[in-house]
């Protein structure tokens, strides 16, 4: 592991080449799993204004859902996202193309909504853990979910740390990321990996 700032980090997110590639995996990150996508308790109620705004545009299962469970479920590690019968979020509408994605980034490109969708999502297959004050980023690989990725990550020559500069930046800010950057490429000179 390395560190920045506050963050402990897994070297393989250094290391991993991914980009997703949606034409192939379909979005199945917000449809295959055990758990909804974890959500900070300070984006609650961003989520609740956004399903107020997009309940009609849901699908008729996650309507229900929410009705009867909520949107939030309370797990034993933190608050979640609700899914519909173990399987989609319950902000997931489908295209004509069948690509699972999620309503609220739909909205937010639509410019309807100012806020992208939860950080968790925003940063798959990298899950925070918080322990304290201090932060534990680790890869969380899925073979039957980011397999697709992998490929287009090494055919392009792309590091996972690079595909999601975006959130990251937006998890932590400019400096950080660049310190981030900064590590990742130190971690791939250690370990043999060529820097692209």
């Amino acid at each position: 592991m390395f560190q920045v700032q506050h963050c402990l980090i897994s070297d393989d997110i250094a290391t991993f080449m991914f980009a997703c590639d949606l034409s192939q995996c379909k979005g199945n990150c917000c449809v295959v799993g055990d758990a909804g996508a974890p959500v900070h308790p300070n984006e609650i109620p961003v989520l609740n204004k956004a399903w107020r705004l997009l309940k009609e545009e849901m699908r008729d299962r996650a309507k229900q859902i929410v009705d009867v469970h909520g949107l939030i479920t309370n797990s034993y590690k933190a608050p979640e996202l609700n899914c519909t019968d173990g399987a989609e979020c319950v902000f997931v509408i489908y295209g004509e193309d069948g690509i699972a994605r999620c309503g609220i980034e739909k909205a937010w490109e639509e410019g309807r909504l100012d806020w992208r969708k939860p950080i968790s999502c925003h940063l798959f297959p990298v899950r925070i853990m918080h322990v304290g004050e201090q932060h534990f980023l680790n890869l969380e690989y899925v073979p039957s979910l980011c397999q697709s990725g992998c490929s287009r990550g090494k055919k392009e020559g792309i590091y996972l740390s690079e595909f999601l500069k975006e959130p990251l930046i937006r998890a932590y800010g400019e400096a950080w990321f660049l310190e981030f950057r900064k590590a990742c490429e130190e971690v791939r000179v250690k370990e043999g990996v060529s820097v692209v």
